[in-house]
């Protein structure tokens, strides 16, 4: 016989239990008054349904209440129609122009630093540096976000920007050997280098190399302080049409295999690309064990 406690669904990761249902449906019934972005967050604080750093789990919660919906079990407010802002074009200045070749550094190595990049008009120099530069451009990330400028002295010598992790990559998943739902839950504890760039006229022996050494050091401080937790495990992908991830393994990222060139699964899309190199660095050695846990909690989880 179900007993109350018994998980009736799993949504994102977190089992949900039948007493939780009713308690749902009867906030949905009380509340009646509340917009859905209004319920969707009162349910989130009731169930302490929390990302890692420690904000609702808005999406994830607003998945299972429109779950409970198609079943029959309630009914939500209706959703008002958003309109989409356009997206905002970066319009190149003179302050992105390539300058003199760079070929030295004052000092040695333990002279580059890395920066934060945290207020807006550093922000769109960042943005505008790699929308110029990168291959791939600049296209707005997603989740969890920390850029970094590349420095000695005064002078900018490349970016960095990391980001949310793929949200499943057979290869990674195996390695890992986390089940879907620990993935789910624990996802947030990967990031990926999504972008790296160093300039076209700097060309300084190994920057590229010594720069991913310098911020895996520190990375995990660094998200310790702007998002309250700390991850464990770094990915990356390389494209081989372009480059060979030298800098990578030099820096002691580990070569994981090839990506299929396919995206996650969603009903009505088609996503493809070609396949790319994947690296990885443990940023912790227990990073499996972490990752595989059933009770990992963030920033303001009890």
């Amino acid at each position: 016989m179900l007993q109350k406690n018994d998980p009736a669904m799993v949504c994102c990761g977190r089992p949900v239990t039948h007493q939780e249902i009713q308690e749902v449906q009867e906030t949905v019934r009380l509340f009646s008054n509340l917009s859905l972005h209004e319920l969707t967050e009162t349910i989130c604080e009731h169930l302490n349904w929390r990302r890692a750093s420690g904000n609702n789990k808005f999406d994830a919660c607003l998945k299972m209440l429109e779950k409970l919906e198609a079943k029959g079990l309630l009914r939500l407010p209706e959703k008002k129609i958003q309109v989409k802002s356009k997206k905002t074009k970066i319009v190149l200045t003179s302050r992105t122009e390539p300058e003199p070749i760079i070929k030295n550094i004052v000092g040695d190595f333990g002279d580059i630093n890395l920066e934060i990049v945290r207020d807006k008009k550093d922000i769109e120099l960042w943005n505008e540096y790699m929308s110029r530069y990168h291959y791939l451009g600049y296209s707005k990330p997603f989740g969890y976000v920390m850029r970094y400028f590349i420095k000695n002295d005064h002078n900018i010598l490349g970016c960095l920007l990391f980001s949310g992790a793929a949200k499943s990559m057979r290869v990674r998943d195996e390695w890992i050997g986390w089940t879907k739902d620990q993935r789910l839950r624990n996802l947030a504890w990967v990031i990926n280098n999504t972008r790296f760039l160093i300039f076209p006229w700097v060309n300084i022996k190994n920057l590229a190399s010594h720069s991913l050494g310098k911020v895996s050091r520190r990375l995990r401080d660094d998200w310790q302080g702007k998002w309250g937790f700390q991850p464990v495990l770094l990915e990356t992908f390389v494209d081989p049409q372009l480059y060979q991830g030298t800098c990578y393994q030099a820096s002691n990222w580990e070569y994981l295999g090839m990506t299929t060139g396919q995206g996650l699964v969603r009903e009505g899309k088609i996503y493809k690309t070609s396949p790319k190199k994947i690296y990885i660095k443990p940023l912790v050695k227990n990073f499996q064990t972490i990752l595989c846990s059933d009770h990992l909690t963030g920033k303001g989880t009890p």
